[in-house]
């Protein structure tokens, strides 16, 4: 029964998303659609499209009738909207409005790190970019991008929970409350140094909950970025973090670990990852079971179906994935993260 059941809920996310994609552009049938099976991947080596939920891979070069994308260097960041693919690069910010079939450029051609679109980007055409050499800003869609005042550091990730805009720097957390035409000062208790990764509270409007990671483990602002306070694994380097339900996930160097109490313990999980760095979390947005989730490694790609436990391969590995996504449900423009 529990297969049927995912069978037919699989159907019907197909079919809703198809109708949703062609009633949002007006396409026939013919035109392409998304699928619950699509995921992406980057990598130094470029983007990669699985059409089978990670059963294969094929590397990206670009349609005919769009930018080829062989040759853009590593893909570093993924950010996929119910439309729209944003892909950051080596050579520069590249998008898709037909689920990845066709690319086009976007007016910045250098080392993109991450992006950040609006949540309405009907409404705000906003598109922030993460650079080595600053944040960058996009008023027009892509077009052209301006400096913001965070300039002459790198910049990793960035949340959006709105209004205030949180980035993660090679100084530690910044934050606007003006869409990055200012940023306030640091907060106290974090050190001024990289933070490589990043998760908010989803109710941040009324619980402002910040977790950073970075060279020296990792730190929580429970006001907003005001103060901060150690939240464990000293001494790991945190590639990432992911807040998942109850459940807050950190991938560092020194494998993969969990905590039931946003930080305040840890437990290291992850049977199936030996010899392999997590560098990326990822839970699909229809999983197949409530604790599915994909991590991408220096040496590939692994799924679990048990909440991290134990891991299998996926594909690509013989790559260092750095980036992994797939698309959102219809309505739904951002990943949630719930405390």
């Amino acid at each position: 029964m529990t297969s049927l059941f995912r069978s037919a809920r699989g159907l019907a996310l197909v079919l809703s998303l198809a109708s949703f994609s062609a009633q949002a552009q007006g396409l026939g049938d013919a035109e392409p659609v998304v699928t619950t099976l699509t995921l992406f991947a980057g990598s130094a080596s470029g983007l990669w499209v699985s059409s089978n939920w990670g059963g294969d891979w094929e590397l990206e070069s670009g349609a005919a009738s769009g930018a080829a994308l062989d040759g853009i260097g590593a893909v570093h960041h993924i950010f996929l909207t119910t439309t729209n693919v944003y892909i950051a690069a080596d050579k520069g910010l590249f998008f898709s409005t037909d689920f990845g079939r066709s690319w086009a450029p976007t007016g910045y051609d250098s080392i993109a790190l991450s992006v950040l679109p609006s949540r309405y980007p009907d409404a705000d055409p906003t598109i922030f970019i993460a650079t080595p050499g600053g944040l960058l800003k996009s008023q027009d869609g892509g077009h052209t991008f301006g400096p913001t005042p965070l300039q002459d550091q790198a910049v990793y990730r960035m949340e959006w929970p709105g209004p205030e805009l949180v980035v993660a720097t090679e100084r530690g957390v910044s934050i606007s409350a003006d869409s990055a035409e200012t940023f306030k000062p640091a907060g106290r208790g974090l050190p001024e140094a990289p933070i490589h990764s990043m998760t908010l509270s989803s109710l941040w409007g009324l619980d402002p909950v910040i977790l950073a990671g970075g060279e020296s483990g990792v730190y929580r602002s429970r006001d907003g970025g005001k103060n901060w306070h150690e939240a464990g694994l000293s001494g790991h380097t945190v590639n990432d973090l992911f807040w998942f339900g109850p459940l807050l996930y950190a991938a560092t160097d020194q494998g993969l670990f969990r905590s039931l109490d946003a930080g305040d313990s840890w437990a290291p999980l992850g049977r199936g990852l030996d010899g392999v760095e997590p560098l990326r979390l990822m839970f699909p947005r229809y999983p197949e079971s409530g604790t599915e989730l994909f991590l991408a490694t220096t040496a590939g790609i692994y799924r679990s179906m048990d909440g991290g436990a134990r891991w299998q391969p996926s594909g690509l590995l013989d790559e260092r994935v750095l980036a992994i996504a797939t698309f959102p449900p219809p309505q739904i423009a951002e990943p949630m993260k719930a405390k």
